[in-house]
């Protein structure tokens, strides 16, 4: 449960602490003192969307805070690694900047606003005024009908026929064609692959004619230059070479090689530099034999790489990928030619899965009309229990509309009909109810729904709209009732509902030093009494409103002694 939300620089907060207890805790206080602010703050560190505006004129940032206790072993845990620490304690924080960034904190641990939203989902069930508009979105029944039912399983195995059957419809729309456009996608893929394998591609090959290039256009510079250094090292006719040189010096070092070390070591060197020029002598000879050019290559060179840049225009920017285009052209045609086996093959697999998946669609729905009925009468029970005792709760199930009669969700198109008089005919509840039975429907199934939830903290944020007399009486108890199993924080104008709290706490706005400040205030009896007595009377509390006030508080007290 929430057991601490600390707020700083909240709208009008400036810093608030809210120490909240199990079973049934209320906010009451005059409109616009800032009790939906402080339900902001809830689902700011819940990692709901907020904005920059949240913050307090002239801060930086707004913080929020929260430490809850007696967690059960919720899937987020496991899935980032996170978890309560010896004490079952877990304090979670958001710090929201001017700037626009968000920095989440879960244990200590900093996380995403995107984790923070999935662990909120688990912690807290915030039912606010528009959640009555959800009920009336009939495209949100049948997933009220499901998570009442706990019927994620089969769900779950039919979503998973459905998308192979799905999976087969689309392999099946890619292969289907009319003849023309067969025709047409043939002759194009045949003159491709014909252009790509007449080129005779090789990775490589483009590197390999560039320098060749390179080495053609130069030729003659060098030949030359190879020439010239063979004639420097070997000799020719008219000169002496480097080498011939190196012989004559280690010739003439011979005789007195022996004399010292410091000669033998000399001559070595000119050795050494006569088998060196020697063997250079050799290369460049050698070289010189292969750069016999056939003045008709740089042609040829060059004519193959503008082969090669036409074909890159078509069909990849490297060699590599134009033979990559070709596999992919060469497995095209194929299919293409293997069509119409293949479109036999797919269609009677799809025949085949269309049978598992309607057998799946018919388990599953079969299922959702036996939940119907359960969902029926407790709906019924709970409204008799909120004062709707006349009340008419019926599941209204058809067939999807397409030619399979099916889609992601099943075979089953389902909304609630309700008639809340004698005499009346059952009709969809946007057509039957009004805001105050709105809220008790929701109320009613809210609480329906808790029976199979994990989440431990429920808040309703003036879900009584529309409610008064001896049924916000009933709304009260129902909510006191909802307490003992989950933790409940309500915000009210009801004297009512904020009689039956276990922990009531009153939100106050004052003025000082020019700025607006918003405070809360956790009141002892006495102050429930005053508090009551203004719901009920306004500013002006007389004797017979203040008892008056406190015969509420002894009637809710009878009533929560007597669960």
């Amino acid at each position: 449960m929430l057991s601490l939300l600390h707020i700083e620089n909240i709208a009008l907060i400036d810093q608030a602490d809210l120490s909240l207890g199990p079973g049934f805790n209320v906010l009451t206080g005059e409109t616009g003192a800032g009790k939906s602010i402080i339900i902001d703050a809830i689902s700011a560190v819940l990692g709901e969307r907020t904005s920059r505006d949240l913050i307090r004129t002239g801060e930086k940032a707004a913080l929020v805070t929260a430490l809850f206790q007696s967690l059960p072993e919720l899937p987020w845990f496991q899935e980032n690694g996170i978890f309560p620490d010896a004490n079952g304690e877990l304090l979670i924080s958001r710090k929201i900047q001017a700037d626009g960034k968000n920095l989440c904190r879960v244990g200590g641990i900093p996380c995403t606003v995107v984790q923070l939203k999935a662990l909120g989902s688990q912690l807290i069930d915030i039912h606010g005024q528009h959640d009555g508009q959800q009920l009336l979105d009939e495209a949100c029944h049948l997933q009220y009908l499901d998570n009442f039912g706990g019927l994620h399983a089969a769900l779950t195995s039919y979503q998973e026929a459905y998308e192979k059957l799905d999976t087969l419809r689309r392999e099946i729309a890619s292969l289907q064609m009319d003849e023309a456009e067969k025709a047409r996608r043939l002759d194009i893929l045949q003159f491709q692959i014909e252009e790509l394998e007449r080129a005779e591609l090789r990775p490589g090959e483009e590197e390999e004619l560039e320098a060749r290039k390179t080495i053609l256009r130069s030729a003659d510079q060098l030949v030359a230059a190879v020439e010239g250094a063979y004639g420097a090292i070997f000799g020719d006719e008219d000169r002496d070479g480097a080498a011939s040189l190196l012989a004559e010096a280690e010739s003439s070092l011979a005789p007195v090689m022996d004399f010292s070390s410091e000669l033998a070591q000399v001559s070595g060197i000119v050795a050494d530099l006569r088998y060196t020029a020697e063997d250079a002598a050799e290369r460049l000879r050698d070289l010189r034999s292969s750069l016999d050019f056939s003045p008709s290559e740089l042609d040829a060179v060059e004519s193959r790489l503008d082969q090669l840049h036409r074909l890159k225009k078509k069909y990849g920017a490297s060699v590599q990928e134009m033979l990559s285009y070709l596999s992919r052209s060469r497995q095209e045609l194929e299919q293409i030619e293997m069509a119409d086996d293949t479109l036999l093959q797919l269609k009677k697999k799809r025949k085949e899965q269309l049978a598992k998946t309607r057998a799946q669609a018919e388990i599953l729905s079969a299922q959702r009309r036996e939940t119907a009925e359960r969902l029926k009468a407790r709906i019924e029970e709970e409204l008799r229990q909120l004062d709707m005792p006349k009340v008419r709760f019926q599941v209204e199930f058809s067939q999807k509309p397409g030619k399979l009669g099916l889609d992601e969700t099943g075979m089953d198109e389902v909304r609630f009909l309700m008639s809340a008089n004698v005499g009346e005919n059952l009709k969809p509840i946007a057509k039957v109810a009004s805001g105050g039975e709105l809220s008790r429907i929701m109320l009613a199934l809210k609480n329906v729904l808790a029976e199979n939830d994990q989440i431990m903290t429920l808040i309703f944020d003036e879900v009584d709209t529309g409610v008064s007399g001896r049924a916000a009486g009933k709304v009260a108890e129902k909510m006191s009732r909802l307490s003992q199993r989950c933790q409940v924080l309500c915000v009210t104008h009801l004297a009512q509902i904020a009689a039956m709290a276990d922990s009531h706490y009153a939100v106050r706005k004052e003025e000082k030093e020019g700025r607006t400040f918003t405070n809360v205030e956790t009141l002892d009896r006495q102050g429930r009494k005053e508090e009551l007595a203004r719901l009920t009377g306004g500013t002006h509390l007389s004797t017979a409103i203040l008892e008056g006030a406190e015969e509420l508080l002894r009637e809710a007290e009878a009533f929560k002694n007597g669960r």
